[in-house]
C-alpha cells in the first residue's frame, strides 16, 4: 500500500513540475518516422549506441525464400507456417494410389534469409498404415527429393529477388540500387 501511495505521489509531482507533459493528439503526427525525427530535432529521447544486436529482419512478404517456399508447396495443405520461427510444415498428404495407405509430410526449416544452397533444410516423413490403422512414421533419408525441392524453391526465390530489384530500381528512378 505504501508503494502505491508513493507511486501516485511521484506521478502527481512529475505532472505538477512540468517534467511529464501529456501529448496532444492534434499536434503529434500519426506517422512514427515523423515523430522520431521531430523528437530527435527537439533533443528528446536517447540512443544506446553499441548496445543490442544489429538486425536485418525482413517481413514475410518481402523475403523471397519464404514467398517461394509457399508458392512451391501450394499443392500441399499447410499445418503450420511460422515466419518468425522459420518453419513451414505441411499436413499429411496421401499418395495418388487409393489402395496404398502411404502419407507424406514436408518440413522446411529456414537457416538463412540469403538465397543460397544451405539456406533451407527440408525433411520428408512417410507414414505407412496397415489395415488395422496402425501407422509407422519414418523419415525419408533420400537426398534426391530434398535436393530437388530445395533447388526449385531457390530457383523461384532468385526470380522473385530479381523482380524485386527491378521494381525497386523503377521506383527509385535515378538513385542507384545496390545489387544484392
Amino acid at each position: 500500500m505504501k508503494f502505491f501511495i508513493f507511486f501516485v505521489f511521484i506521478l502527481l509531482s512529475l505532472n505538477a513540475c512540468g517534467i511529464y507533459q501529456p501529448s496532444d493528439a492534434r499536434k503529434v503526427s500519426p506517422d512514427g518516422k515523423q515523430r522520431v525525427k521531430q523528437n530527435i530535432e527537439e533533443g528528446k529521447g536517447f540512443r544506446l549506441k553499441g548496445l543490442g544486436k544489429d538486425t536485418n529482419f525482413q517481413f514475410a512478404s518481402s523475403n523471397p525464400i519464404w514467398r517461394a517456399s509457399l508458392d512451391v508447396l501450394d499443392f500441399a495443405p499447410l499445418l503450420s507456417a511460422n515466419y518468425s520461427g522459420g518453419i513451414i510444415i505441411t499436413d499429411w498428404m496421401s499418395s495418388d494410389d487409393e489402395n496404398l495407405n502411404e502419407f507424406y509430410k514436408i518440413t522446411v526449416k529456414f537457416l538463412s534469409n540469403e538465397i543460397r544452397s544451405d539456406a533451407l533444410k527440408i525433411v520428408l516423413h512417410e507414414k505407412n498404415c496397415n489395415k488395422n490403422n496402425q501407422c509407422r512414421i519414418t523419415e525419408i533419408k533420400s537426398d534426391a527429393v530434398q535436393k530437388e525441392l530445395s533447388k526449385k524453391i531457390l530457383r523461384v526465390a532468385a526470380l522473385y529477388k530479381k523482380k524485386d530489384i527491378e521494381k525497386l530500381k523503377e521506383e527509385l528512378g535515378e538513385y542507384k540500387v545496390p545489387d544484392q
